[in-house]
């Protein structure tokens, strides 16, 4: 990673030396320090009162373990993590993830991340993130019960509408959330419905939630292929995963005149020159939890499934990563140049490594990072959460007008601080440093806490 001026490079030693190991955290963590060397020149008053120093610092870090029965009688052991990661702006905002890879290196840099996505927004909320080690994958629903009463048992403590608000993230649906809420109700007596978001549209669930990480993204990228005169209208587009973000990117994607040819999974990935059959990938990865080579099966001759390599070698014109950090290298990001990609936009949580990032803008790829372009989910949540104080309901057409227009104004937010900053066209540092300023002026506001 290239290197920072003195100042904050400080503060990164200082991160380095505080947080062993955690190396997802670091990354994050770089990429921010690196946008603010124009703030900080401007505004010294930042790093004068350590806000800087403060918001790599998680207000507060929750380890916990999870134990339950599974279906054999057996006790099993997880472990869960929340990472309250600053409430300058409201109270801490952010999902659970129950995935193997979970440690707590990768839900700080999820609960850093998510500072200043919320931030962007303009909601009223903070950062933080959650989740467990836990595999919810082959797990029967009475397991995934009693995992989730479990966990709640422990967490619900250290949650609250007005302190702290999780939500979905991977391994974590409607049916997670809703075991996660009844037990929360159970143990508190209270239906504190504004305590949890993603939830069913029958016990005061938001419309569009489900939908919101995905289409955001796309919205986002639509107005990011404006500024030069495009549109999704006519290219075609790859996108990475086969879950919920990457299902409903696909679906707007496809409202907006694009063309989506190929989506993916673990095992590897599906390619259909006329267009990805959405209904197909609902049935499969949403209703059946199957894998994305059974599309292939279904299309016939239709359709190919390619295992074990890349989405990123399919030539397209946008690429939207939604599966996970990391899945999208340098190498990746030169075939996609190569093969006349024009735009990236980020459907997951920091999917492209910094020197992917480097060759997209080095060949004047339009570049959306996930803190701004998949910013609806969080958005949508914010919605949700207004309901749920109000007692009020809104309507789908209602509640998407509300995301469009939040993520427009993301992009805005995002273009022209880039251009104040001196770095024009540069989504990465505009959504960096717009993110920051708001959340360190609340800082600055609230005093040393």
């Amino acid at each position: 990673m290239p290197g920072l001026d003195e100042k904050l490079q400080l503060i990164y030693d200082t991160v380095l030396r505080r947080n062993p190991g955690e190396k997802e955290f670091h990354q994050a963590v770089h990429e921010v320090l690196d946008s603010l060397r124009p703030v900080v020149t401007k505004h010294p008053e930042y790093a004068d009162a350590a806000v800087i120093t403060r918001l790599c610092e998680p207000e507060r870090q929750i380890i916990f373990r999870v134990p339950w029965v599974d279906d054999a009688g057996q006790v099993q052991m997880n472990r869960g993590f929340r990472v309250q990661f600053n409430s300058a702006l409201g109270p801490f905002k952010g999902g659970m993830r129950f995935h193997p890879s979970v440690y707590l290196g990768i839900i700080k840099f999820l609960g850093f991340e998510q500072i200043f996505k919320n931030s962007l927004t303009g909601m009223p909320i903070g950062g933080a993130k959650g989740g467990s080690d836990f595999d919810p994958k082959g797990r029967s629903d009475g397991e995934v019960m009693r995992f989730c009463q479990s966990l709640m048992t422990e967490l619900y403590r250290n949650i609250g509408e007005y302190t702290d608000v999780p939500a979905g993230d991977i391994g974590v649906g409607g049916r997670e959330i809703g075991y996660l809420f009844g037990q929360y109700k159970r143990m508190t007596n209270r239906y504190e419905s504004g305590v949890l978001t993603g939830k069913g549209l029958t016990w005061g669930g938001s419309q569009v939630r489900r939908e919101a990480t995905g289409y955001g993204t796309a919205f986002f990228v639509n107005e990011m292929l404006k500024t030069r005169g495009e549109s999704f209208d006519g290219k075609t587009v790859v996108v990475s995963g086969s879950g919920n973000v990457a299902i409903y990117a696909i679906e707007k994607v496809q409202e907006l005149g694009g063309t989506v040819i190929a989506c993916s999974d673990s095992g590897g990935y599906v390619v259909d020159e006329k267009g990805i059959d959405l209904d197909l990938v609902k049935e499969i990865k949403t209703e059946r939890r199957g894998r994305i080579s059974e599309y292939a099966e279904a299309r016939g001759g239709a359709a190919e499934f390619i295992s074990g390599r890349t989405v990123w070698e399919v030539a397209c014109d946008v690429a939207l990563p939604s599966a996970t950090q990391n899945e999208l290298t340098a190498d990746d990001a030169v075939m996609l140049v190569k093969n006349g990609c024009r735009a990236v936009g980020e459907g997951a949580n920091m999917p492209t490594t910094p020197d992917g990032i480097k060759v997209f803008n080095d060949a004047g790829v339009l570049f959306a990072p996930g803190k701004a372009a998949n910013a609806g989910g969080v958005a949508t949540s914010a919605l949700e959460m207004q309901q749920n104080a109000s007692r009020d309901s809104w309507s789908f057409e209602y509640t998407e007008n509300r995301l469009a227009e939040i993520m427009r104004n993301i992009h805005d937010r995002c273009a022209e601080t880039a251009d104040e900053y001196g770095a024009p066209g540069n989504y990465v540092a505009g959504a960096n440093i717009a993110g920051f300023i708001r959340v360190a002026d609340a800082m600055l506001a609230l005093g040393v806490v």
